[in-house]
């Protein structure tokens, strides 16, 4: 992780953003103490991941059963 300070980050600016987009950190200070990091986003929501991940489950899940029991029955019994 880079470690800048503030006056330099302020001047660098658009090459620190083309490090974090190249997934680097970097670590502003002010007189030595640490006051902001940059750090890359988080990934992007996939919906196309999602959408398989949900099938998977679903495929999974064909032919189990609770054996006769309810989930009624069982949401019933949670309450007591």
């Amino acid at each position: 992780m880079r470690k800048v300070g503030a006056f330099e980050a302020k001047n660098k600016l658009s090459q620190l953003l083309d490090e974090v987009e190249r997934g680097e950190e970097v670590l502003i200070t002010r007189h030595g103490k640490e006051v902001a990091r940059l750090v890359p986003p988080k990934a992007r929501f996939n919906h196309l991941e999602a959408r398989e991940a949900v099938l998977r489950i679903r495929e999974m899940s064909r032919g189990v059963t609770l054996g006769g029991i309810r989930v009624k029955d069982l949401i019933e019994e949670g309450r007591k």
